[in-house]
């Protein structure tokens, strides 16, 4: 059998893998064990946790494993995507964890599962570890390889000591460095001089081979190594001598992942195909299914520097971006819906939204379903701060619905804050109704319902031990499982209710999420007034959401002075025009797709929530209201012959 080009890439990757001979050994001995285990491969960015994962990976595949390889950038953070995600490798529809076990429990060898960039995939822990990981055979060896070590809660849950294994990289030794430098033609002691900069780093060799061969770095030597990284990142943009490259460079590095298409829309005078594969040449940039992937350092480097010395610049970049990715978003398959927001995500500056979905640093806590055995120590935290009749009703919540309910845990495994998350159609409708804070929201809900089809959240109550219900590191770990639900119920999710007893604390940040207070809904427990706010994400949901916070800190607001999201208004001519609930429904709807054709069977299903009737003409009314109320802009609402319209405005 002939050859392929990638057995001759791995080959060659084989070849020039320098060192970690101690954790190779230690992979190779988790891949030759009878028993079931997870290695967490762990290590600062650009320390070579990639590399020495392919040259593994390698020699899994020669020793007769079964490579089943998953890059977490690409992989939605829920049950659904990871099982999308895992079917795509399988090459089969995994639907169930039932049914992934089932087919990886069929085969006889071998079989290494391996999930790369893993704190991405944070949002995933407490289920990969609590239902994914204990079902699986004894054949299969998991490797999770992330820039963060392991959370508390792998170490504190019984039974975990003796499967976890735990191998955590440094940099290379001075040999070690000398030889990888040696491949790149840096003689002796000019490679001894420039590990004394770099430290052994792996990424910081590859640079600096490219950009401190012939020069001086000994103003480098007493930098923390990732200012190291700034500078060479820098120097090898400046000593690229061809312009479209080097500023197809600095427009990727305010992107997630490269695309042609989104090379285009940035780059509008510079040929995208022919960038596209200037960058695949250079020597941090990494080619995937998915698009090229400049290496986290080096994009953060550059980006920070194009926004220090260009800021309209890298402005213009992350606008661009956003209307590309808007368009392609609005005609995609819901299964690849994620892709595009994380790309929307990965825009954003704001380090509130930002962190939500993408933290940077794990958290001290884990969160995870409430055991039965919980219920003492979240009874006691309720005590701690809430009167008896509010304990009472958490009391009662509890007792009729353990799930809604989730544990907060510290590095020991002690419960030490909670929320409790529900959908009330899921709720005892005598439950709601003896509860004043969840009846008041099924009142408000009766006023101002939303589609047929849309679901509810009622986020009921979350306190910590020693803060309450006030900003904390567990409040924040309760949030972030909270955006694993959010992504879950798209693209059905479509509003979320809370209740706070001081809305201060929270006011500026609610604001910039879309929060609004539900004043009618405000009432009273032991004498306290409990607060409602309440997130309608709109009709495209929680995608749809994401995209406008994008779009804001942006100042893409252009449209505005047609459509006024928050006041859920139109404006024209700077005067204020009110839309019933379908009115602004249907209009979002259009707007959130502006340019592009909308069909009425998606309109009559999204905004509605029913299946398409061909001779309903439900939509027709509203549009024709909207286009009256609109008077001299309703030409903006283009009938498109046979299929639906089309929103048309300018910025």
């Amino acid at each position: 059998m002939k050859q392929r080009v990638s057995d001759l890439i791995a080959a060659e990757a084989s070849r020039s893998f320098v060192g970690r001979q101690c954790e190779m050994a230690l992979l190779q001995e988790g891949l030759d064990s009878k028993l079931p285990a997870i290695v967490f491969l762990h290590g600062i960015a650009g320390i070579g946790k990639s590399t020495l994962l392919a040259a593994f990976l390698e020699h899994a595949r020669s020793a007769g494993a079964r490579v089943l390889a998953l890059d977490c950038r690409s992989v939605e953070p829920t049950e659904r995507g990871f099982l999308r995600a895992l079917s795509s490798v399988l090459r089969r529809k995994v639907s169930s964890v039932r049914k992934a076990v089932s087919i990886l429990a069929s085969r006889n060898r071998r079989v290494l599962l391996v999930l790369d960039h893993y704190e991405l995939c944070r949002l995933l822990d407490s289920w990969l570890r609590q239902a994914f990981i204990p079902q699986l055979p004894s054949t299969v060896l998991l490797l999770l390889s992330s820039r963060e070590p392991p959370g508390s809660a792998w170490s504190t849950s019984p039974g975990w000591h003796n499967l976890l294994h735990t191998v955590e990289l440094d940099g290379l030794s001075s040999d070690e460095a000398k030889l990888l430098l040696s491949r790149s033609k840096i003689p002796g002691a000019r490679a001894a001089a420039i590990n004394r900069v770099v430290r052994g780093h792996p990424l910081a060799l590859t640079l600096a081979a490219s950009t401190l061969g012939q020069q001086s770095g000994r103003n480098l030597e007493t930098s923390a190594i990732q200012r190291v990284i700034e500078e060479l990142a820098k120097l090898y943009l400046a000593d690229i001598s061809d312009a479209p490259t080097r500023q197809a460079l600095e427009a990727s590095c305010v992107l997630r992942r490269v695309t042609i298409p989104l090379l285009s829309a940035m780059l509008r005078e510079v040929a995208a195909g022919r960038a596209f594969e200037s960058l695949r040449e250079l020597p941090f940039v990494h080619s995937e299914a998915d698009g090229l992937h400049v290496h986290d350092s080096v994009k953060q480097a550059v980006a920070a520097s194009l926004r220090s010395a260009d800021p309209i610049k890298y402005h213009a970049y992350r606008r661009s971006a956003w209307s590309e990715l808007r368009s392609q978003l609005a005609c995609v398959p819901v299964n690849e819906h994620w892709r595009y927001t994380a790309d929307m995500l990965f825009l954003l500056d704001n380090p509130v939204i930002r962190e939500a979905f993408f933290p940077s640093e794990s958290s001290l806590f884990s969160v995870e379903p409430s055991r039965a055995e919980d219920r003492s120590a979240i009874e006691s935290i309720s005590a701690r701060h809430e009167g008896s009749e509010a304990c009472a009703q958490l009391s009662r919540w509890f007792a009729a619905l353990p799930q809604s309910f989730s544990s907060v845990r510290d590095a020991t495994g002690k419960v030490v804050g909670f929320y409790c998350l529900f959908d009330p159609n899921a709720a005892p409708r005598n439950l709601l109704r003896r509860d004043p804070v969840a009846n008041a929201w099924i009142k408000h809900l009766r006023q101002d319902s939303p589609p047929k089809a849309g679901r509810v959240l009622f986020l009921r109550r979350w306190l910590a031990d020693a803060s309450g219900e006030a900003p904390s590191a567990i409040q924040a770990a309760c949030w972030l499982d909270i955006k694993r639900t959010y992504l879950a119920l798209r693209p059905q999710l479509r509003r979320v209710y809370l209740a706070l007893s001081d809305l201060a604390p929270y006011a500026s940040v609610a604001q910039k999420l879309g929060f609004c207070p539900i004043e009618s809904a405000a009432c009273k427990l032991d004498q306290r007034t409990y607060y409602t706010a309440m997130l309608d994400f709109g009709p495209a949901s929680v995608d749809g959401w994401l995209s406008r916070l994008v779009a804001a800190e942006l100042d893409l607001g252009g449209e505005q002075n047609v459509v006024d999201l928050e006041g859920r208004q139109l404006v024209l001519s700077g005067k204020s025009v009110p839309l019933t609930r379908l009115e602004f429904a249907v209009m979002q709807y259009l707007h959130e797709r502006k340019g592009k054709p909308v069909a009425r069977s998606a309109l009559i299903q999204d905004v509605w929530g029913h299946k398409y009737d061909v001779g309903s003409n439900v939509v027709d009314v509203v549009i024709k209201s909207l286009r009256k109320k609109l008077g001299k802009y309703a030409d903006a609402i283009e009938t498109v012959t046979g299929y639906g319209y089309k929103l048309r405005y300018g910025n």
